[in-house]
């Protein structure tokens, strides 16, 4: 049986695994185009789920839970991967993966109006301060600047409404199957879907021809264990370690994030950027620590 402090371990290299997904699917967008690298992503990384945590008897699932895990699941991974493949520049696809970790705020929201979460007030603030992280990120070397956030979104506004789009899906689907799961993890199930209904858009609508190179490999062998080997480590460490440390790390991936991708793609980012994300991380925190309660 593995220790609790081991898997706490694992659990966290999961939130280093993730905090590097924005990088790398970039970079696989970039040789493979947004369609097909994310295609090939999903379908390398659901190979490193059936060897790691297997496939799971679908007969056991709540039925609700099939249905409506499978619906959010595969509609969120879409919004990430074709945000972050269809943004024009690299700087751009930084901030579109800032837009998309609003999702813990969202979560913790969506929890106390829909699944009656008790919280205190500090719920608001959170939720606010978070918010202004983004139009933070958004206005560019300016900070906090309407013009330049609308600006921005006008450059690309496919980009951006669908990362905002995806961390509404999974606030809900965070929200949904802790009512509905049981207990079950569906994510080999959700990665092999995600991949086919990617496959079906690309050879149904088409996209940018795949170039193969050893940029182009190495790049999506490292974006797919990511997600993989990401998602299997978070379910060791949820499952044998200690969930507060988890829960606490995981409410800062958008600064590792930031980092990570920074360094991947070579893309300097301005201090006004560093702000936005921190507030987006505090506001994080704020909205769970609101719902957490005294013993």
């Amino acid at each position: 049986m593995i220790s609790k402090r081991n898997a706490t371990l694992i659990g966290l290299i999961a939130v280093l695994l993730w905090s590097s997904i924005v990088g790398l699917i970039r970079s696989v967008s970039e040789s493979l185009g947004a369609t097909g690298g994310a295609a090939m992503m999903y379908s390398v990384a659901s190979i490193f789920l059936l060897i790691s945590i297997g496939f799971p008897k679908i007969s056991e699932f709540p039925k609700r839970y099939l249905i409506w895990g499978s619906l959010l699941f595969v509609s969120y991974e879409l919004c990430l991967a074709l945000s972050i493949g269809y943004s024009n520049t690299n700087r751009q696809a930084i901030e579109v993966g800032m837009v998309n970790y609003l999702w813990p705020a969202l979560t913790m929201v969506a929890a106390i109006l829909f699944n009656h979460q008790k919280s205190n007030w500090l719920v608001i603030p959170g939720f606010v301060i978070a918010i202004l992280g983004i139009c933070w990120v958004l206005g560019s070397e300016q900070g906090f600047d309407v013009t330049n956030m609308l600006k921005n979104v006008k450059d690309n506004p496919l980009s951006y409404g669908l990362a905002f789009t995806g961390a509404l899906i999974w606030a809900a689907y965070c929200t949904v199957t802790a009512r509905i799961a049981n207990g079950k993890n569906g994510v080999t199930l959700f990665f092999i879907l995600t991949a086919l209904v990617l496959w079906v858009k690309y050879l149904v609508i088409g996209g940018a021809p795949m170039v193969f190179d050893i940029h182009a490999v190495i790049y999506l062998v490292l974006a797919a264990a990511a997600m993989g080997f990401g998602y299997a480590a978070w379910n060791v460490g949820i499952l044998h370690g200690n969930v507060t440390i988890l829960a606490g790390a995981s409410y800062f991936i958008p600064v590792f994030s930031a980092a990570l991708a920074a360094i991947v793609l070579h893309t300097p980012l301005s201090i006004s950027f560093w702000q936005g994300a921190a507030m987006v991380c505090i506001g994080s925190v704020l909205c769970w620590l609101a719902t957490r309660q005294k013993r």
